[in-house]
């Protein structure tokens, strides 16, 4: 505080444009420094988690999705022997006979190679994802598409589909741990390949709404990404030469 000629105590505050001028430089030097960040944050883990609380609210409401029933019978109308055996083969490999066991090795072959964050990344990732999995549909009890009889039925809850979300889980994780190495674009290549696979199998075998799909890529998406960006960021953001 200082005093006029009147001896009136005055601010040394700056002037409102000097205020405006002194935020702007501090925002403009955050996002200069965390912009990348930010901007992973909002797209991979905002977006997808929104997409998922909308998916998940309407089911709560008993509100129809009006793609679900059409895409289902339009897969539907596909149906033949070569067909039957590509997503029944997927859609076994998206899961117990695949994913699964991939899960376990890649978690495995970090810890055997001396890569412990990328170990655990791996197994929170993977293993929180069939947690959070598990948990939403005993939450959400949506009951399975019964539009006609599959050839690989199911009895569990629909919402959100495990298949979709646990294929998801391991390509982003994959990702993730090729993101600064040259492998980087191929790895998501294939995965997204293999990940849309697996989901439209389970649509094709009339085992899910294609909104199961869509919650369960929103849901993988937004929880990988988050564990990595808030517990593991080091290899993904800043350069580090470890996976």
């Amino acid at each position: 505080m200082s005093s006029d000629d009147t001896g009136f105590p005055t601010s040394d505050a700056p002037a409102p444009a000097g205020l405006v001028a002194t935020q702007a430089r501090v925002v403009r030097g955050i996002l200069e420094r965390y912009g990348r960040r930010l901007l992973a944050a909002f797209l991979c883990v905002v977006l997808p988690l929104w997409g998922f609380g909308e998916l998940a609210e309407d089911v709560a409401e008993g509100e129809p999705f009006g793609f679900d029933e059409p895409m289902l019978h339009a897969m539907h109308a596909l149906e033949g022997a070569q067909l039957d055996a590509l997503f029944l083969t997927l859609s076994a490999v998206g899961f117990s006979r695949g994913v699964v066991p991939a899960d376990i090795l890649l978690v495995l072959v970090l810890a055997l190679r001396r890569h412990p964050r990328s170990a655990v990344f791996a197994a929170v990732a993977l293993g929180g994802s069939a947690l959070l999995n598990l948990g939403a549909k005993h939450v959400m009890q949506r009951d399975r598409p019964a539009l006609w009889e599959s050839i690989a039925p199911e009895t569990t809850y629909s919402f959100p589909s495990g298949h979709a979300m646990g294929s998801a889980t391991l390509a982003c994780v994959l990702a993730c741990l090729a993101w600064r190495t040259r492998w980087r674009w191929p790895v998501i290549a294939l995965g997204a390949l293999f990940t849309v696979g697996v989901g439209l199998s389970r649509v094709y075998l009339g085992v899910h709404y294609p909104s199961d799909i869509l919650a369960g890529w929103a849901a993988a998406i937004a929880w990988t990404v988050g564990v990595r960006l808030i517990a593991f960021r080091r290899g993904l953001v800043t350069g580090s030469t470890q996976p």
